[in-house]
């Protein structure tokens, strides 16, 4: 941000805390100003009035003062996130503010709130994150109190790419007016690029709640922000609005010869970045388009790509906007929508009638925008309109395959290039591809770090881990299996790992193989689906193994698995509601219960997509 810096001999600061003050406030947006300078006020308020400023934990609520409770829940940390930005804004206008996991509340507390914000995710095909499963649950349930007296406000996260767009987020709405509760303001949807949406709606909501307190006492006391998880705040100073530009180092292909897979292992420098990361973590892959995608499009809409457009940040030529700013592949039921309105189509008009939802799907599936436009052209459309149509182009989001404690200046990812044929064109994935094909030796990747709560090994080093991860999803477990080593954890490990061959298609073989021959790996069991004439999974290898399994889960053993959400992860499910059924001795619907039980224990975690 522009400004002055601070100086020395200007201010009553020492050189040491004048640099570390300008360093801090360089990396700051302006929200997160707006928020220290109320801070601040207050603490100086508070200092006038002969106070002592009390260390950085929440306040308890004064008599007048109105409470806000802000419920997430997220597959990964995005919910979390925005809450905690939430409640640093809303304590600096008084509230008395706490974000609770969705997993942590106690459901009939619900009816006791007087500001309730509900900020979530949806899941697969329009459920609750894994975390948000409990209390979905009870407002559905015949236990649902009458919540009159509590005002409420919703954000809806989600992925237009997806039919059951903020399914989730729309249930909690629906419902909570049903309940009798106020709605301060409408839900708002937000898509991938949240980040603008978010942050109105953050505004919004506050402004909403601050009207309806007008009639009380406004506290004096100044109400100190809650003690934040310990992080680097160099890397805190990463975020996908504003990445780190890594260097490349490693690109190699992990499959053999003949494999039908491409997965790229990529390591990628952190030297000199102040990027900390946890095992769970992900890194957030901000890529652009492939330049042969982009002229395409251009090409397709008579376009002139030096034509200057408003984007992201400002003025740009199309041809840039569209490489680096704005999604151009993925067909969005939004953005049809719009694009509808240009291209005056009956028959894409009747395409989106709501009762033709399965023939719309049908359509968009394995095409890209640039088939709708060549299929329904819309005259005189300028790169202006185009743009204002567009999502912003998301980040990808890759699991991060090493420990941080192992090598903190580097960072690995287990990446598999989609590249596929689809309606006579040839199609690639924008992030993977960016990263198998174009970054180049020694180029830049902008990176930042996702941070995933609800995917964590056990604290306590004694206590048994199985990991479930086929394919891709094994990339975790790299890094869950380098920490415990750089830990010395003697608690046991077990990897079930599936892929199609053994001798093609076995990612990371000599790590785990070394592990086992050392000890700190117990077990691994593989499934290679087509080795033998009847393919063979890993949900398969889990009953085989049941009696096992149940043995460790007495013992306190965690299960994580990651990959695929749409079978393998609903699979494994099944699988292990089977295996505590029959080795538990309990009927479908209490080993159903048992392992809800384990995942709100924090001992069933899945980091699935």
């Amino acid at each position: 941000m522009n400004r002055v810096p601070i100086a020395e001999h200007t201010s009553p600061l020492d050189a040491r805390q004048a640099e570390q003050l300008n360093q801090l406030i360089d990396t700051l947006s302006p929200t997160q100003v707006t928020w220290i300078s109320g801070y601040l006020s207050g603490i100086n308020a508070a200092l006038s009035e002969g106070q002592v400023a009390a260390p950085a934990v929440t306040a308890p609520a004064a008599q007048n003062e109105a409470r806000l409770t802000i419920l997430f829940g997220s597959q990964t940390g995005n919910a979390e996130g925005i809450a905690e930005q939430l409640r640093d804004q809303a304590m600096a206008r008084g509230f008395s503010a706490s974000v609770v996991d969705m997993d942590d509340y106690k459901p009939k507390d619900l009816k006791k709130e007087s500001n309730v914000v509900v900020i979530v995710s949806t899941h697969g095909e329009g459920d609750p994150p894994d975390n948000a499963e409990a209390l979905h649950e009870f407002i559905y349930g015949k236990k649902a109190p009458s919540l009159e007296g509590v005002n409420f406000a919703v954000l809806a996260l989600g992925d237009s790419s997806y039919e059951h767009f903020c399914k989730t987020g729309q249930d909690f709405d629906e419902q909570l007016e049903k309940l009798g509760a106020y709605r301060v303001t409408p839900r708002v949807d937000c898509d991938v690029d949240y980040d603008d949406d978010a942050e109105a709606f953050i505004a919004t909501t506050l402004d909403k709640l601050d009207a309806e307190r007008q009639d009380d006492a406004h506290p004096n006391v100044a109400h100190m922000p809650a003690a934040a998880a310990p992080a680097s705040a160099a890397s805190e100073a990463w975020s996908r609005k504003r990445p780190f530009q890594a260097e490349l180092l490693t690109n190699t292909v992990l499959n053999g010869r003949g494999s039908a897979k491409e997965v790229h292992h990529i390591e990628l420098s952190t030297e000199d970045s102040g990027l900390v990361w946890e095992p769970g973590d992900s890194i957030g892959v901000v890529a652009s388009n492939a330049p042969a995608v982009v002229d395409e499009l251009i090409g397709a809409l008579a376009l002139d790509g030096d034509e200057i457009v408003t984007g992201v940040d400002g003025e740009i030529a199309l041809r840039d906007a569209l490489t680096r700013q704005y999604e151009i592949t993925t067909l969005t039921r939004p953005f049809v929508e719009k694009y509808a309105q240009l291209a005056e189509s009956e028959e894409l008009d009747a395409l989106l009638a709501e009762d033709n939802r399965e023939a719309f799907a049908q359509f968009i599936d394995g095409r890209h925008i640039v088939d709708l436009v060549e299929r329904f052209p819309a005259e005189g459309l300028n790169g202006s309109d185009l743009v204002r149509i567009l999502r912003k182009l998301p980040p990808r989001l890759y699991s991060i395959a090493s420990s941080h404690s192992a090598d903190p200046d580097e960072v690995h990812l287990t990446v598999a290039a989609v590249r596929y044929d689809s309606h006579g064109r040839h199609r690639e994935g924008v992030a993977s591809v960016h990263l198998a094909d174009r970054v180049g030796d020694e180029g830049e990747v902008s990176i930042y770090v996702d941070r995933n709560k609800n995917f964590r090994l056990p604290e306590d080093n004694d206590r048994p881990i199985i990991m479930i991860g086929p394919g891709t999803g094994v990339a975790p477990f790299r890094a869950f299996m380098q920490e415990r080593e750089e830990r010395e954890a003697a608690g046991r490990n077990w990897l079930f790992f599936g892929a199609q061959h053994f001798l093609s298609d076995f990612y990371y073989q000599t790590d785990w193989l070394r592990w086992r021959d050392s000890g700190l790996l117990s077990r691994i069991d593989v499934a290679f689906s087509r080795d033998q004439a009847e393919k063979i999974y890993v949900q398969q290898r889990l009953r085989e193994q049941g009696r096992e399994l149940w043995a460790w889960l007495q013992d306190g053993a965690n299960i994580y698995v990651c990959g695929d959400a749409d079978a393998m992860a609903h699979d494994v499910h099944e699988a292990l509601i089977d295996i505590i059924s029959e080795h538990g001795g309990l009927d479908a619907a209490e080993a159903a219960d048992h392992l809800k039980q384990l995942q709100k224990d924090k001992r069933y975690q899945r980091d699935v997509y």
